[in-house]
């Protein structure tokens, strides 16, 4: 059979892709391997803002609304406090939730099977990946499927996948292996905390984690040696040395190492890579999921720009050229967290033994202990479809749970607390936005894409927002499908907003090369 795009890979990113595509109103088969979805562990837990953005903007608002989000981060150094971190979890979505993988999927596949425009098919492995200058086919062991374009969402273990594209997956694999267990029980000061362990005394020399989950379950994760062998290990001396003399249900445990790899290529023409078929991380940070999602999301809409004749063929590209340095970024954070956990020299060890025995009493030493720095949207500031604006260069990422300034290429920026949907509400078109009315600012090139304006004076506290996110007058701010400023106009005149679109359309036909 035929289709506009297959999707290949029925987990989170896959699924994600899937009902974004069917929003930008293409025909979708989305196909896994597996002969039905495996209800296993918690897995992936830790989704951040923006990506529950993007899924409130399919219909998925649940999994914002049932995770969890805690609000103090404790770090241990040979079972004593050495430091404490605390936030307010303030009104509209949450900056991250705590949701295990099993549900997050479940609710996917509930608007999946809601959404005519998808076919879900499972028990169908790939066996032949064919790309050609204007078609994909996909053969299973079972049968065909033809299509304009695919999204290989395909999971860790896509090495012969990346084999027929020719995409080579350089990085390299930690010694160490990794535990992981979920229980429930009743652990009321664990609730909404989250707890990092370096050389505890129950696991010495290495690391222990403690995330807490809805319906008071708990994923724990310990570092263990390379010969860990679970047939032999007292698992139940390991869980209660977190949960104590308290009863304690086993739900799920499993091992695996940590990787840290790119794929040299994240497209070939029409097929795109998106999740742990192009890129591998350590959880810390949690820069996996989150990051696939908005892999996710950036080809769906390049796909529909194509697909649709908004654009042209470099627009494909662009996929490349945007999130494979999205992907080396996330790189560099995990492997520089990871460097701080297993410290690979003698210097490095002696560096994060001064910095754990001062952390205590010095607030500047506790700052320095990185035990993972939370994934954070990407800024496409070097992006060919970026409008630059000199008087807005592109900032140094700030530290910290903190916010970012308004500039080319970085998310649109957040308003007070009780304006937050403004950001998600933005999906899913190309908008205008001024702070005063402009009826001559909108643009007035040819374009079939969908569009929108919005003049902040029409919104309630319109001023106060504008102020807030550095929005001034006369300017104009044009926002991409994904939520990320496309360019960011000194004057919002007709002329110049065309161009923008024109660039971040991937118009080579009109002068704007990629």
């Amino acid at each position: 059979m035929s289709a506009t795009v297959i999707v290949v890979g029925a987990g989170p990113v896959g699924q994600t892709a899937a009902l974004l595509l069917a929003r930008w109103k293409l025909d979708v088969v989305l196909l896994d391997a597996a002969p039905t979805r495996a209800l296993a562990g918690s897995r992936s837990i830790c989704q951040q803002r923006d990506v529950l953005d993007i899924w409130s903007h399919v219909g998925a608002s649940a999994i914002g609304e049932e995770g969890l989000t805690w609000t103090t981060a404790r770090t241990f150094y040979r079972g004593r406090s050495i430091a404490e971190s605390r936030f307010e979890v303030r009104s509209g979505t949450p900056p991250f939730v705590n949701l295990s993988q099993t549900r997050t999927e479940a609710v996917l596949d509930g608007l999946i099977a809601a959404e005519p425009r998808i076919r879900l098919c499972w028990n169908q492995p790939v066996t032949r990946l064919i790309g050609e200058d204007d078609a994909v086919t996909v053969h299973t062991l079972t049968d065909t499927y033809s299509a304009d374009y695919a999204i290989l969402a395909t999971g860790a273990h896509s090495g012969p996948i990346r084999d027929q594209l020719d995409i080579d997956f350089p990085g390299t694999t930690c010694p160490d292996r990794f535990l992981i267990c979920d229980i429930a029980a009743d652990l009321p000061e664990l609730r909404t905390e989250r707890h990092f362990h370096f050389d505890p005394p129950d696991n010495p020399g290495r690391q222990l984690l403690i995330h807490p989950c809805p319906d008071n379950t708990f994923r724990i994760d310990w570092q263990v040696p390379p010969d860990y062998n679970a047939a032999t290990d007292q698992l139940d001396d390991r869980v209660r040395s977190v949960t104590g003399n308290l009863g304690y249900r086993l739900l799920w445990s499993t091992t695996y190492r940590f990787h840290s790899r790119v794929a040299g290529r994240f497209n070939r023409g029409r097929i795109m890579l998106a999740g742990d078929v192009a890129h591998l991380y350590a959880p810390f940070g949690a820069r996996g999921l989150n990051s696939g999602v908005a892999d996710a999301e950036n080809a769906a809409w390049k796909i529909a720009a194509h697909a649709h004749g908004w654009s042209g063929e470099s627009i494909l590209d662009s996929y490349h050229a945007e999130r494979y340095p999205a992907a080396l970024e996330n790189q560099e954070v995990v492997d520089t967290t990871m460097r701080f956990l297993a410290p690979p020299t003698d210097q490095d060890r002696r560096r994060r033994h001064d910095l754990l025995e001062a952390a205590a009493t010095d607030s500047d030493a506790a700052a320095k202990i990185d035990s993972g720095r939370f994934a954070e949207p990407y800024w496409y500031s070097a992006s060919p479809l970026t409008t630059p604006d000199p008087d807005r260069p592109p900032p140094c990422r700030p530290p910290k749970n903190t916010g970012q300034p308004a500039a080319p290429g970085v998310i649109f920026p957040d308003g007070p607390p009780d304006t937050a949907g403004l950001r998600q509400s933005l999906r899913g078109a190309f908008t205008l936005v001024t702070r005063d009315e402009q009826p001559d600012a909108w643009f007035h090139a040819e374009t079939d894409a969908p569009t929108r304006y919005l003049a902040l004076s029409r919104c309630d506290r319109g001023e106060e927002l504008a102020e807030h996110i550095g929005l001034s007058a006369g300017e104009g701010w044009l926002v991409r499908p994904d939520s990320h400023l496309a360019a960011t106009l000194p004057q919002a005149t007709p002329d110049a907003v065309a161009a923008a679109l024109r660039r971040v359309l991937g118009r080579t036909d009109e002068g704007l090369p990629l």
